[in-house]
């Protein structure tokens, strides 16, 4: 036998199990080779073929009838093949009666009911069970996508049932691949398919076989009791008697079914709620949603939700949907007052700002809730500062600095920029910025110091958003689109607009409050009595230096750049320049101020070691100390963008000098008090020599005090350096760094440090010179001498050579300190010796020969000795001082008062050396 003629065999049933009308496939070989080769299909021994629906040769789709056995083989009969054999077999399960008047708590198909009087199904007419697959061969969906299918035919569809099907998208979309062949099989099919609805009536009474048996059965019986009954009297007809029968049982039925009735209607009723329930459960389920979401926080599913019901139900006229949309604008009236809360609830961060404004824009929340909250963080910023200022001003006193929830700003406050430059500022000048959080850091500087820099930081972090949500609210940017179709952002536009003056005033109160409560703590005297109360309050027990005024320089300077920054009119601004100048002036000020602290203890520093020109450390450490203040000054004097110049007004001007001429006099008073202090006075522990100069003070060790008169030559040194040097240098460092008025201060300095000069060098001519000039006298009558009486001279007298050696000790005094002072003090102790021996000469009434030669001997000799240090004032004086003495007109006077001269000079030669200094220029005095 060939292969097309073998048997059919079914090896699978799915499923296989079911009741009456059960859709099962089957499949299995050899199944026929198109849906004419099958002529028979049984299950369990029913005839299934008015259902069977062949799909391949593997494969057979049908519904199984109303077996009479429960459980049956498939057998498959073709053409080509005969009947077949099963390896599987059909289980028929028997439904539950279910009849039309039993209670059932699920819904029976009506389909499938039961006929009462027969107990059998009713037939299913084969219209309604339509093939799946109309053309009979394998299904293959293609790979086009949908949405592509539905592109190319618009307003089609690929659905066989469908009034406006495609045949072409069916075929795209389930045999896009299928080979031509297949598709003339398919041809086939629906030719076939066609034939066997031509046959109309036929196919129906098949279907319907059953039923025209059961009918035609009981017609018969009908008509044999008829005929039966013809035979009997009229009154006691059948038909009289079926007539009765059947209106007893309508009112049976009525009865019987009023109730069933009744509960049909209240079943229907309650179908027709449950499906009101089910289409408007959305609008019944909202006020509950509305409850759980506002709790989870999701306010935009509530705003859009309650936007739905809204446009459902806002106009309703059904009382039920009036009353459960009450209760929805019910909870969302408690929403806008539970928003509004949390708008204007502090601290807050600007997202949430506009979040919350955003909400109730949108549930047309009434009033202006965008300035309600401007106005909220206005009182919120000016309370925070206020409590800033009072708990500082707590801990000042000494109770303590209680943590403030006010001041706990981390909640809302990203890193500001000022913080880090703070930071950096404050690590620059020596000192420790850490965050408001660490309680140990208010109190490493000054208490105005860290409180500048945290109200400046409460400032910095909270107006930045303050002022960008005015600006949000200026442009509108605070609603969303619904907001902007309802017309919200024009209208807060204009509102904007006409707040515009009262925002102005907002910001002008904020930096009115900080100016005031910064010059409250740092500028007390620049606020009235009024203002002291409420911005005050600081125990002033000393000024701060002007390190730490620079700190609060910068720290304003960088809130002032960083408001700057936020583009807020200048104007608004105008009170922080302001501040930030008086500031700088009260910086110079102070710091001129400490300068002149200092310069008073570089008396304490005095070591009294010389360098080779004679000066001490003192003029270097007052330079240097000059120096540092204007290096530390270099900040505030500095005129940053929109500043205006320290010096700007007379007044500053003026104290500024006066200050830095105090200075200078106070370093000279300094110098003054060097001078004068005695031996007990001067704290010698840290004196030494300077090893670096050998040469001087060669005897001076560790536990030297200098004498009086080396005290006077020392300063007398150091003021000359002032004049030559230091003054010079510091005018230039005064230019330098934008001072004015230094012709001034440096005119009045050296005028200052000259009349300290001459003081004290007429102090130390006095000291040194009077005891010379004392001595002359009664060395020159020592011994009864007599110009008159006197024998002829032998040479120069003693006290004439004691003078000289005192003289020459002044010399080694003033050249050990400075040699620069040696001509001018040696000039002027000669001056007073040549005015004292003039004055002698001229008291003598008359000299004899030898004592005019003894006098002219003397005076010659001195002249000759002191030669470089003459004045024209000395050689007037021993001028006048030799025209008083008798002439010599005798050669052998000349000649001996030539010998005696020689033998002077030969003999203190060595002691009159140490006039013969370098060619110096003398100077006047």
């Amino acid at each position: 036998m060939s292969r097309g003629r073998l048997p059919p065999l079914v090896t699978g049933i799915s499923p296989n199990e079911g009741v009456g009308w059960t859709k099962v496939t089957i499949r299995g070989e050899n199944l026929g080779t198109g849906p004419a080769d099958l002529i028979g299909l049984s299950i369990c021994g029913h005839n299934c073929l008015l259902t069977a629906e062949w799909m391949s040769a593997s494969k057979i789709v049908c519904r199984v009838g109303p077996a009479k056995n429960d459980k049956g083989e498939i057998i498959v009969t073709t053409k080509s093949g005969g009947d077949g054999t099963s390896t599987v077999s059909f289980k028929l399960l028997k439904p539950e009666k279910i009849g039309i008047l039993d209670q059932s708590a699920v819904w029976v198909d009506e389909m499938n009911y039961y006929d009462m009087r027969t107990d059998r199904n009713k037939g299913i007419s084969p219209l309604s069970l339509r093939p799946t697959n109309p053309l009979g061969i394998d299904i293959d969906k293609g790979k086009v996508p949908q949405k592509d299918l539905e592109g190319l035919f618009k307003s089609m569809s690929g659905d066989f049932t469908s009034e406006n099907f495609s045949a072409t998208w069916y075929l795209i979309e389930n045999h896009s691949a299928t080979s031509f062949d297949q598709l003339k099989t398919a041809a086939n099919n629906l030719r076939k398919q066609a034939n066997k609805k031509n046959e109309g009536s036929l196919a129906y009474v098949k279907g319907g076989l059953s039923t025209f048996f059961e009918a035609q059965d009981a017609l018969s019986a009908i008509h044999q009791r008829l005929e039966v009954d013809g035979t009997e009297k009229v009154e006691g007809s059948m038909t009289q008697k079926l007539e009765n029968v059947l209106n007893r049982a309508s009112v049976t039925a009525d009865t019987l079914f009023q109730e069933v009735l009744g509960r049909k209607d209240k079943a229907d009723s309650t179908r027709n709620a449950l499906n009101v329930l089910q289409r408007f459960k959305f609008l019944f389920n909202l006020p509950l949603n509305i409850e759980r979401n506002i709790q989870k926080g999701d306010y935009d599913v509530v705003i859009n939700d309650y936007e739905k019901a809204k446009s459902l139900f806002g106009n309703t006229e059904v009382q039920v949907f009036k009353k459960v949309y009450a209760e929805v604008e019910t909870r969302i009236d408690a929403l806008r007052s539970l928003l509004l809360d949390k708008l204007l609830e502090t601290p807050s961060t600007l997202h949430d700002q506009k979040r919350y404004i955003r909400y109730l824009s949108e549930l047309q929340a009434p009033g202006d809730p965008a300035w309600q909250c401007i106005g909220a963080q206005h009182k919120w910023i000016l309370q925070l500062m206020q409590n800033c200022k009072e708990n500082y001003v707590k801990g000042q006193k000494g109770s303590g600095m209680p943590h403030s929830p006010m001041l706990d700003l981390d909640s809302d406050i990203r890193p500001s920029p000022i913080s880090l430059l703070s930071q950096s500022a404050s690590l620059k000048r020596g000192s420790s910025f850490q965050s408001s959080r660490d309680d140990t850091w208010r109190f490493k500087g000054p208490q105005q110091v860290t409180f500048v820099e945290n109200l400046t930081e409460v400032v910095i972090s909270q107006l930045p958003n303050f002022w960008k949500l005015w600006i949000s609210y200026v442009n509108g940017s605070l609603f969303s689109e619904t907001g902007e179709k309802s017309g919200q952002v024009e209208k807060s536009k204009k509102n904007a607009r006409q707040r515009q003056n009262d925002f102005r005033k907002m910001i002008q109160e904020v930096m009115l409050s900080l100016m005031k409560l910064i010059r409250g703590a740092l500028l007390p005297f620049s606020l009235s009595e009024v203002e002291l109360k409420q911005y005050g309050g600081w125990e002033m027990k000393s000024e701060l230096s002007g390190q730490w005024l620079t700190q609060v320089i910068h720290t304003v300077r960088v809130s002032y750049e960083a408001l700057a920054a936020l583009e807020i009119p200048n104007d608004l601004l105008q009170v922080m320049q302001d501040l930030i100048l008086d500031l700088r002036v009260r910086c110079l000020m102070m710091t001129l101020q400490q300068t002149s602290e200092d310069v008073k203890r570089l008396a304490e520093k005095a070591d009294w070691v010389v360098d080779n020109e004679g000066i001490t450390t003192l003029p270097s450490q007052f330079e240097h100390c000059i120096v540092q203040m204007l290096e530390s000054l270099k900040e505030p004097m500095e005129c940053k963008p929109g500043e205006v110049n320290i010096f700007q007004q007379e007044r500053t001007q003026d104290q500024v000098c006066e200050l830095c001429v105090g200075i200078m006099k106070v370093f000279i008073n300094c110098l003054e008090q060097l001078s004068t202090k005695t031996d007990g006075d001067v704290d010698t522990s840290h004196l030494s020599s300077d090893i670096a100069s050998p040469d001087l003070f060669s005897n001076i060790h560790e536990d030297f005090c200098p004498t009086p008169e080396q005290r006077l030559l020392i300063i007398l040194s150091n003021c000359q350096y002032l004049e030559k040097h230091t003054f010079i240098n510091l005018a230039e460092h005064f230019e330098k760094h934008g001072f004015h008025g230094t012709e001034k201060i440096t005119r009045v300095n050296v005028e200052s440090v000259r009349d300290l000069d001459q003081r004290l060098f007429e102090t130390y001519i006095e000291l040194k010179a009077d005891p010379i000039v004392g001595s002359l006298e009664p060395g020159i009558y020592a011994g009864y001498f007599d110009w008159k009486d006197c024998l002829p001279p032998t040479g120069v007298r003693n006290y004439l050579k004691e003078a000289l050696v005192n003289i020459i000790s002044v010399h080694a005094e003033v050249f050990t300190v400075s040699k620069e002072l040696v001509p001018r003090v040696l000039s002027r102790i000669v001056e007073a010796v040549a005015e004292e021996m003039s004055r002698l000469m001229q008291c003598v009434s008359s000299f004899s020969k030898n004592g005019a030669l003894q006098a002219r001997l003397e005076l010659c000799a001195l002249q000759d000795a002191i030669a470089s240090y003459l004045t024209s004032e000395s050689s007037q004086n021993f001028k006048q001082s030799l025209e008083a003495l008798p002439q010599l007109h005798s050669g052998a006077d000349k000649k001996l008062l030539e010998e005696l001269l020689n033998k002077f000079k030969s003999s203190m030669h060595l002691q009159l050396n140490c006039f013969q200094a370098p060619s110096v220029c003398l100077i006047k005095t």
